[in-house]
């Protein structure tokens, strides 16, 4: 490679520092957040991204109705009191399944960004596709039978997991970059 110091001065005018405003790991938990946006479940959003070694996208899911069904024909509230069939958890595929089903290729050896620490359903798929690592923000279900088993089954099987949190100025700065992208329009 040339050294840029014996070039002329004008000749660097072009040449200046350069950084990403995101981590890896930011990235794809702000994909992973809008991901959960689109999920039409009114008490818990929850979106994930699976990428490979490379920092490549694989797959994308948010929890939602299945696919072709009309969502406005199941129920959406969570009153445990009722029969399972007029409870939105006999009906809704979590965003990990989701994303894992429409996967194109395999996972094995990919990392999980994921809003909410999967359940022990959603654990049994992530570790049967090899999965390495699950970054995670919320935990609200630690200490549940389910998330205790789901932590055993990554531990059992060599997932690392690990919470993510994200500093609430970052969320301050992609939201004025956001304006100002619209403001461009």
């Amino acid at each position: 490679m040339e050294d840029l110091s014996q070039i002329a001065p004008h000749h660097l005018v072009n040449f200046v520092p350069v950084a990403s405003q995101l981590h890896w790991d930011e990235y794809f938990m702000l994909q992973a957040m809008l991901a959960s946006y689109k999920s039409k479940d009114p008490n818990t959003k929850v979106g994930c991204v699976f990428v490979d070694e490379n920092n490549h996208q694989i797959t994308m899911g948010y929890n939602g109705a299945v696919a072709g069904v009309d969502e406005s024909q199941i129920p959406w509230g969570n009153d445990r009191s009722v029969p399972l069939e007029y409870q939105k958890y006999g009906y809704v595929i979590h965003s990990e399944a989701n994303a894992i089903s429409h996967a194109r290729g395999s996972l094995k050896g990919s990392r999980g960004y994921i809003t909410l620490f999967p359940c022990n359903e959603c654990a049994k798929l992530i570790a049967n596709q090899r999965v390495t690592e699950i970054i995670y923000l919320s935990d609200k279900y630690r200490n549940t039978p389910e998330n205790k088993i789901s932590k055993k089954i990554f531990d059992l099987s060599g997932v690392r997991y690990r919470a993510l949190t994200l500093d609430p100025q970052l969320i301050d700065r992609v939201h004025t970059y956001l304006l100002g992208l619209l403001k461009d329009l």
